[in-house]
This record gives structure tokens, C-alpha cells and sequence, in this order.
């Protein structure tokens, strides 16, 4: 797993495989990034469910001003935290070691543009997560949600937001929302 393009294009990110997570693939993440490419410059995002924080050093390297990455798991933390240190971003992240409803709480004073929901599959945490931000506020006026899961169904979301780009990848659902 690397880095595809921006400022760390090519390098390998650890954490690939970490137990209990499954890393959007490069073609997957390639094209999710060529999606959003114009909202990343400059954004702060939130990376919730981290993993390895694949998605997240995706951001920074192309031009993310800031990046929160949370993960419960204390394994995911400290390669996210590795990841970090080699890359020498750590000055434009924040790593939150929790799990994902005490993090939204925790980072309620932030304003994000981009937030990354890829939960562990089988699972309602994306519903869980879109309640939480929408009760925080925590997502700006046409910032983005990008939510990846298996099944479709799982992404459920209210009418505070609107479908800005979908796609289909085998057997994952990649789901752009964006606040209006």
C-alpha cells in the first residue's frame, strides 16, 4: 500500500496488514481521490476509523492542511503514529486513540471539510457517525462525507445532505455526501 500521488507519491504506507482492518486498495483510493480532488487543497479532514490512517496521509500528501485520525484500536495508533513520523507530517495531524463516538465529542469545536467514515464492515457505526457530526455541526456548509462500506443500505443519511458523487468497486460502495 502506497501513497499515490501529491507530495509522498510513492511511498509505502505500513499498517497494511493490521488485524481487524481492511485498507482501501490504491486503484479504489486513486479514484475516491480523483473524486474529490478539488475540496482537498487546504481542508482540514477528520479520518474516523483510521486503520493504518492510509486515507488520511492520502490527504496531506495532496495538500490537506490538517488531518485528525481516529482509531480505538491502541495496534492501529501506534502504526498511524509511525506512519506519521516517517512521512515527517506530524505537524499536520492529530491522533486521537478512541473510538469514534468519544472522538466526534472530543473534536465538536473543529470545523471539518472532508470527514473519511470506512468503519469495520456489518456494521452501523457510518449511521451512528452522519447522527453525531449532524448534532456536533462539525461539518462546514458543502463539506464532504465520504463513506465506504459493502452495502449500500448501511449508508443512511438525513436530508442535511445530498449524494455529490457515488461509485461502485466490486464489492465496496464508495458514497460521497455533501452538506447543504
Amino acid at each position: 500500500m502506497k501513497v499515490i500521488s501529491g507530495t509522498l507519491k510513492g511511498r509505502k504506507i505500513e499498517g497494511y496488514d493490521l488485524e481487524g482492518t481492511r485498507p482501501t486498495m490504491d486503484r479504489v483510493k486513486e479514484s475516491l481521490f480523483a473524486m474529490i480532488q478539488e475540496k482537498i487543497k487546504g481542508s482540514i479532514c477528520l479520518d474516523l476509523f483510521s486503520g493504518s490512517g492510509n486515507l488520511g496521509i492520502e490527504a496531506i500528501s495532496e495538500g490537506a492542511s490538517k488531518v485528525y485520525f481516529v482509531d480505538a484500536s491502541k495496534k492501529a495508533s501506534m502504526v498511524i503514529k509511525k506512519n506519521l513520523e516517517n512521512f515527517g507530517v506530524k505537524e499536520k495531524s492529530i491522533l486521537l486513540s478512541m473510538d469514534f463516538k468519544r472522538a466526534l465529542q472530543e473534536v465538536r469545536e473543529e470545523k471539518f471539510d472532508i470527514i473519511f467514515l470506512d468503519p469495520p464492515y456489518q456494521t452501523d457505526y457510518i449511521e451512528k457517525a452522519l447522527l453525531l457530526i449532524e448534532q456536533y455541526q462539525i461539518l462546514n456548509k458543502n463539506g464532504i462525507i465520504v463513506c465506504e462500506s459493502n452495502q449500500k443500505q448501511f449508508i443512511v443519511f438525513s436530508e442535511s445532505y445530498q449524494i455529490y458523487k457515488e461509485r461502485k468497486y466490486g464489492d465496496k460502495f464508495i458514497v460521497i455526501l455533501e452538506k447543504i
